[in-house]
């Protein structure tokens, strides 16, 4: 059974909860354990997406679909085999499944825009730019109305900074490495909009038929995507489909889905800040793997990128509730 589905189905579906008194989360220090370790095992399981991806023999945008074609197929059972799940889905109101179409779509586009930039840069470069999401995060939840403690601009500021190194680092490098840059950026973009959907939903909808209405919506959305622009959707080896079959164990279903469920408790501010882990794991994993090291001046770069998440985890983690 896929690890989305733990607990959040296990009966019938969840009991609304009063919105949080902060939009941003409570932070670490009130957050249930199992929550924290949950977050640190998404965390893992994206960190390899960039390097798994970057060595899987199919098309960026074909890799974007199977991913999430598959998925969708191992929430299946889960859905036919649970009463609760299959009454929760007929039960959902239009809100929800506006709301859940709507993060389908944006992830879709999140995938659209990162993936093809994995091709164009290093992994180095293009994870740690699309983990700026954090940066997006809280930007938005600013329009909303949430005003977060200096320490939390101060580091978002510094992770920012980083990220310009970063791109000022691959300009020197070719137009096509800062074209991957962009990309990459503007998938942070659409991440941090769709991790903000998926808190908001999260709030009366089970992590199972969230993820099951969200990935499926993604598919749909990116297969005539693949078809229009020529996109081979088969014909790989044994060992491509192993490897897809890897990215949607370890990336989609434990990272995306498990964020999915512990945004809820801890909030899309801190769970979107803790996606920057991202960078080091999958820099670490492409200099082993693939022996793809970035270039000398990204490393300080990537330093920056870090502190700037120190700065804001710090922040969100000292942070009391603060009464509505």
């Amino acid at each position: 059974m896929p690890a989305s589905g733990t607990r959040a189905t296990a009966g019938a579906p969840p009991t609304p909860r009063p919105t949080p008194a902060v939009p941003g989360g409570t932070g670490l220090a009130t957050a249930p354990r199992l929550d924290i370790a949950l977050l640190a095992l998404a965390v893992l399981g994206i960190g390899l997406s960039g390097p798994l991806i970057t060595a899987i023999a199919a098309p960026a945008l074909a890799i974007a679909f199977w991913r999430n074609a598959l998925a969708t197929a191992a929430l299946v059972p889960a859905v036919l085999l649970r009463p609760a799940l299959r009454r929760e889905l007929r039960r959902a109101g239009r809100r929800n499944l506006v709301l859940s179409a709507l993060a389908g779509a944006v992830l879709a586009a999140h995938f659209a825009l990162w993936l093809p930039s994995l091709g164009m840069t290093s992994v180095a470069s293009s994870v740690a730019l699309v983990t700026t999401t954090p940066i997006w995060t809280i930007l938005l939840l600013r329009l909303r109305g949430h005003r977060p403690p200096p320490a939390v601009w101060l580091g978002v500021c510094v992770a920012f900074t980083g990220a310009l190194l970063l791109t000022g680092v691959d300009l020197t490098v070719s137009a096509r490495a800062l074209a991957g840059d962009a990309l990459a950026l503007a998938g942070g973009m659409a991440g941090a909009v769709y991790v903000l959907i998926g808190a908001e939903v999260r709030r009366t909808t089970s992590t199972t038929a969230y993820t099951f209405l969200c990935y499926s919506t993604t598919a749909a959305l990116l297969l005539p995507v693949c078809l229009i622009a020529g996109a081979g959707l088969g014909g790989y080896s044994g060992e491509t489909w192993l490897k897809l079959l890897l990215l949607t164990a370890t990336a989609q279903l434990l990272g995306h889905s498990l964020m999915n469920r512990v945004v809820r408790s801890l909030g899309p501010s801190v769970t979107s800040t803790a996606i920057l882990l991202e960078a080091p794991i999958a820099a670490l994993i492409a200099a082993v793997w693939l022996s793809q090291r970035p270039e000398p001046a990204a490393y300080p770069a990537l330093a920056v990128i870090l502190a700037g998440l120190a700065l804001v985890i710090r922040a969100e983690n000292g942070r009391a509730p603060v009464t509505p």
